[in-house]
């Protein structure tokens, strides 16, 4: 695409690439040292995420709906990460901070796509322990096989599908100078906002997009554990109490993690008095704390997945217990 402006001179200026400023130049005495964080953070990414998916494969006893989903959102976690990453080390490592038109766009592009779906996906997995704890007798019969399929279908067809009419309209701006990004990618307001006209047509679709994408899975997750936790209340016994908050614990937590760094995101964009160099890092550190923290989470609290790492990878024999749904 042509992006183009001229001058008085009659010359044309063409954004073909964007500059990637990651920081202002307070940080660049910390790139040895950031780089050495990014490695480490994207092999625990890598490293956590597909144990989960392999010991999901090998292990029989995890060949259930929960782990059918887990498995998706850990390749998500995994997708966002190398979204993003590997422009980062580039940046910091070997100072690559230029950026193709149409590669910062569809970085952006899946990037959103991951946030989006990431949204999605854990209101299915919402829905799915919603169904466990409430409708147990039902489980089997409401999440089958096809059910399972079309919910995940459905999940990253939205997930992807979300940020298409704000992209597409951002891409078809003019971008005639300046290229540079103040960020570590190409994030979709920093972008938008190097355009040559009038973006709020943009701007303002893809916050409609965005509230809408944020706002009714949280509204659907937070109506699905309001019934559970009256449901868990109904339970006579506070064994079965809390055999069934354990069977949530580890997605209750995920849903926070996610929703709350989010919120802590936004509000640093409110206030007016934090740095540049703060707020983006603040930012960019909230794009891998989830992925960072999913696999552990449900290595602390899932026991199915404790024992499939003391079986699989420890090498342990394991006393046999009931699963959870």
């Amino acid at each position: 695409m042509n992006q183009s402006k001229q001058n008085s001179n009659g010359t044309v200026f063409t954004v073909t690439q964007f500059k990637i400023n990651g920081a202002e130049s307070s940080l660049e005495q910390f790139y040895t040292e950031l780089s050495v964080s990014l490695v480490i953070v994207y092999l625990l990414v890598i490293t956590g995420n597909l144990m989960i998916i392999l010991l999901v494969a090998v292990d029989r006893r995890l060949h259930t709906p929960m782990y059918f989903f887990l498995c998706h959102l850990s390749f998500l976690d995994i997708v966002v990460v190398t979204a993003i990453i590997p422009k980062m080390l580039a940046i910091t490592v070997m100072k690559d901070d230029m950026i193709s038109f149409s590669g910062c766009f569809l970085q952006m592009y899946f990037f959103l796509g991951s946030q989006c779906t990431e949204s999605f996906l854990l209101t299915t997995m919402a829905y799915d322990r919603y169904v466990a704890i409430c409708k147990p007798l039902h489980y089997n019969t409401i999440i089958t096989n096809r059910m399972c399929a079309a919910l995940i279908s459905i999940t990253w067809f939205l997930g992807f599908f979300g940020p298409v009419p704000a992209v597409t309209y951002a891409v078809q701006l003019p971008y005639c100078g300046p290229s540079k990004v103040i960020y570590w990618f190409c994030d979709f307001p920093n972008v938008v906002h190097l355009a040559c006209s009038d973006a709020s047509f943009v701007i303002n679709l893809a916050f409609a997009v965005a509230m809408a994408i944020i706002y009714i899975p949280f509204f659907l997750i937070l109506c699905s554990y309001i019934k559970i936790i009256l449901s868990v209340f109904r339970i006579a016994t506070a064994d079965g109490r809390r055999k069934a908050f354990l069977t949530c614990s580890a997605h209750m937590l995920v849903v926070l993690t996610y929703f709350f760094s989010n919120a802590v995101v936004y509000l640093l964009e409110m206030v007016g008095n934090v740095s540049s160099d703060t707020r983006v890092l603040i930012a960019v550190f909230n794009c891998f704390l989830t992925p960072l923290a999913n696999p552990i989470i449900y290595c602390l609290r899932n026991k199915e997945i404790k024992d499939a790492i003391r079986k699989y990878i420890l090498l342990k024999k394991i006393v046999p217990s009931d699963s959870n749904t």
